[in-house]
């Protein structure tokens, strides 16, 4: 199975692509998506689209794994944050993937085992079962990469993420 994982955001969306097969995940590729501050945010938004659906049409993931939109404090944050996973869903859904989401605690739960774990954690049991030298930069994108693993573990299991209609 091949996953897609994304950490959405408008300054940086972290995005990672997952092998899982046999009990035995490989990175396949990661990076991120950045948008600068000061450019018109629907610029910003065309740029995380255009950036995503690119990452989708070369690695053509199966499924994508997306973090479940929370409300934190801030409330502009969260509006921003919520209109740029909407144009990453569009892709999605313009691909053919289907979409899976996850609360951050399930992610922990299904990486760590430990659905409090701190996110250091998490990354540092990402970069072991990836066998990366290190935990991948910016946080983003390793956030993703445990996205991306988060689904590989809970299509198997009673934790299976929601999937979006």
């Amino acid at each position: 199975m091949r996953v897609l994982g994304i950490d959405p955001g408008y300054a940086i969306v972290g995005w990672g692509v997952v092998e899982y097969v046999g009990n035995r995940f490989t990175s396949v590729a990661f990076g991120a998506v950045t948008t600068e501050a000061g450019v018109p945010f629907e610029q910003r938004l065309d740029k995380v689209y255009e950036g995503v659906l690119d990452v989708m049409t070369t690695y053509k993931p199966e499924a994508l794994s997306i973090e479940q939109l929370f409300y934190q404090h801030n409330q502009t944050t969260v509006i921003g944050v919520a209109e740029a996973r909407g144009v990453i869903l569009l892709a999605a859904a313009k691909c053919g993937i289907p979409i899976f989401e996850y609360t951050p605690m399930q992610v922990k739960q299904a990486v760590t085992g430990y659905g409090k774990a701190v996110k250091k954690q998490v990354q540092e049991m990402t970069r072991m079962m990836l066998k990366l030298e290190k935990v991948p930069k910016p946080d983003d994108t390793a956030d993703a990469l445990g996205m991306a693993i988060a689904h590989c573990h809970c299509s198997r299991s009673r934790l299976m993420g929601t999937p979006l209609r």
